[in-house]
Formats: C-alpha cells, structure tokens, sequence
C-alpha cells in the first residue's frame, strides 16, 4: 500500500511539472518582451564602438584603394599625373 502511494505521489509530481512550467513560461512572457523590446532600441557604448571601429575601417580601406588607382593611372599616364607632394616651382 505504501509503495502504491509513492508511486501515485511520483506520477502525479511528474505530470503535474509540466504545467507548472508553462504558468511559468506564461507569466513571464510578458518581461521577457519587454526587455528584449527595450535591448533591440538601445545601443550599447561597446556596440557603438564596434560600429564606428568598422566605419573607419571600411573609409580606410577606400581611401587606399583610390590612392592605389591614382598611382597606378600616374604610372600608365605620367603626363596627366599631378604630383602633389613636389609642386613645381
């Protein structure tokens, strides 16, 4: 008899769980969006960094990719090529 309580206690521990964890889940749904509403409109100083860092990166890139054509269009056209750095006097 006691093993039979046991094992009705056991079953009904096990079946009851699941319903406990969805009240769960339910009741804190509504946080659970509020906050990652509230994380998805902020921006963290770390991501801003990492969006400035890539910026500049990229605007680098570029600019040395132009300084690369220049170069290579003053070697094919010396004529057209202004020389910046040494003006002429």
């Amino acid at each position: 008899m006691h093993k039979a309580r046991m094992m009705i206690a056991a079953v009904a521990m096990l079946a009851t769980s699941g319903c406990v964890r969805t009240a769960w889940n339910v009741a804190t749904l509504p946080v659970k969006a509020v906050g990652k509403g509230a994380d998805l409109m902020t921006t963290s100083a770390k991501e801003r960094d990492e969006k400035y860092t890539r910026r500049m990166r990229k605007q680098e890139e570029r600019e040395q990719k132009e300084q690369r054509e220049r170069e290579k269009e003053c070697r094919k056209h010396p004529d057209r090529c202004q020389l910046d750095a040494y003006p002429r006097q």
